[in-house]
């Protein structure tokens, strides 16, 4: 039998479907690993290939965030259109199980390892299920190798792709990993992890660590980073900003070869970090800390979210400010985006103040409530000024000039960014 696993395009004029790099959907690569062998599978990502629609598919899986949800059921759609049944996960089908059910024939909500090879068994004997939930939380010492063969032939940058961990002990009220996977932070055995990084440095050795913050649990990320030293990978991840408070953590990093990290400082008032529970942030450290990680060779992409309650028209100069005196190497502004199943979407609902829910406007660069300290006109071009400030030449020479490992990454990413923006906003 045959099985194509979808990947739906970003909404037109989106930032993140302007990018030129493009990673692979890891989900896809977890649940192929689980998929009985008598299946056949095939990848359709239309973020780099347009939706073909086999003749002789029997069965079709749609993994969705929630600006790519009005995509996903007009795809499920055409295929329904033909007789083929169409199965959908991922975070918005598992916040929205019932709005996903009018559009699909089955759902999986959360996790999909556990009850994948149930949702076949049942496909192929005819008795398909409208929803499927599993009962606890995956084992991680049970979760395989991804099956990282649906990405050959693709255009991808890099399929060099992995998880350690599931989740984050924190509990941000915009974050939807948080709704999704709860405070629940579970980790694979190191053996297995270690087993697949040794497979993945023959292919390239560059790797990025998707794991939401990678070094919540300081034991195993010691572990871990001990036993990558002499595997030659230079790699990339998400860390939170208390990372940079851990001499010891650092360094072990750095000599494992990391050159990057993801981290949310989200605002530069110690005020709103409070507001949205951001509770490992101090602002008044920041400088500090962004100086401690380039000392230790490890780059930073920060992330700011604008609109919160607190900010007004002056946050955006604020910012740019900032990030230029920590020499910031790369940087993304989402407008506050209330995310079904997150606590400041309940908030945002309680209050009255969501403007839209047109699911193509949830990709952090539309306004969708009404904001407290400016007006969603002002929190709109403030974004707009702020990329492109941010991701000017001089700006771009005031904060990577100089020479530091990291370059060979932020260096691209800084122009890749520089040309999608260009893109959006043409």
């Amino acid at each position: 039998m045959k099985l194509l696993l979808v990947t739906p395009g970003w909404p037109k004029k989106s930032l993140w479907g302007e990018l030129g790099f493009k990673f692979p959907s890891l989900s896809f690569a977890a649940l192929a690993a689980v998929t009985p062998q008598c299946w056949q599978l095939e990848l359709c990502d239309e973020n780099i290939e347009p939706i073909e629609c086999p003749a002789d598919v029997d069965l079709v899986a749609i993994t969705a965030m929630t600006p790519q949800a009005p995509r996903a059921y007009e795809i499920a759609a055409l295929f329904r259109a033909r007789g083929v049944r169409v199965v959908m996960g991922g975070f918005h089908a598992s916040a929205l199980p019932e709005e996903a059910l009018c559009y699909v024939d089955a759902v999986v909500v959360g996790e999909g390892e556990i009850v994948w090879p149930l949702l076949l068994a049942d496909f192929e004997r005819g008795a398909l299920q409208r929803l499927y939930r599993s009962d606890g939380l995956l084992d991680m010492a049970g979760i395989p190798a991804a099956c990282r063969e649906i990405f050959s032939r693709k255009r991808y940058l890099l399929t060099n792709t992995l998880q350690t961990t599931r989740g984050c002990p924190h509990e941000c009220d915009f974050c939807s990993v948080t709704a999704f996977y709860g405070r629940n932070y579970r980790k694979r055995p190191l053996t297995s992890v270690l087993a697949e990084l040794e497979i993945l440095r023959k292919k390239n050795s560059f790797a990025f660590f998707v794991d939401d913050n990678l070094v919540a649990d300081r034991r195993y990320a010691l572990e871990l980073f001990s036993g990558m030293q002499g595997m030659g990978f230079k790699w990339l991840s998400h860390a939170s900003v208390d990372f940079a408070r851990d001499p010891e953590l650092m360094k072990a990093a750095g000599d494992a070869g990391c050159i990057g990290m993801f981290v949310g400082f989200e605002s530069l008032s110690q005020e709103t970090l409070a507001t949205m529970r951001k509770r490992t942030n101090l602002a008044r450290n920041y400088l500090d800390e962004a100086r401690a990680l380039r000392d230790n060779g490890i780059g930073i992409l920060g992330s700011f979210v604008l609109g919160n309650d607190g900010d007004t028209p002056d946050v955006f100069e604020d910012i740019l400010r900032f990030c230029e005196e920590a020499r910031l190497e790369g940087a993304i502004f989402p407008i506050l985006t209330p995310y079904p199943g997150t606590e400041v979407r309940a908030r945002l609902l309680a209050e009255g103040r969501i403007t839209s829910n047109d699911w193509q406007e949830y990709d952090m660069g539309h306004v969708t409530f009404k904001p407290s300290g400016m007006t969603a006109k002002e929190l709109a071009a403030g974004q707009v000024w702020l990329n492109r400030a941010f991701y000017s030449f001089p700006s771009m020479y005031r904060r990577i000039f100089k020479l530091h490992r990291s370059v060979q990454v932020f260096g691209p990413m800084n122009l890749g960014f520089r040309s999608a923006l260009r893109r959006t906003y043409r």
